[in-house]
């Protein structure tokens, strides 16, 4: 089974600064969400 997600960003700066650090750390844009997770739940744990 294959979830989707949709994300609307707020503007053209806000997406280029994700399509940045997406290519800066070579990762996928599911891996750029995963590594999002994985510093919130740190956080979390603080």
């Amino acid at each position: 089974m294959t979830n989707n997600i949709h994300i609307e960003v707020d503007d053209d700066e806000q997406y280029e600064k994700m399509q940045e650090l997406k290519d800066k750390y070579g990762l996928t844009w599911k891996g750029l969400l995963v590594q999002g997770m994985i510093r919130v739940e740190e956080e979390e744990e603080l």
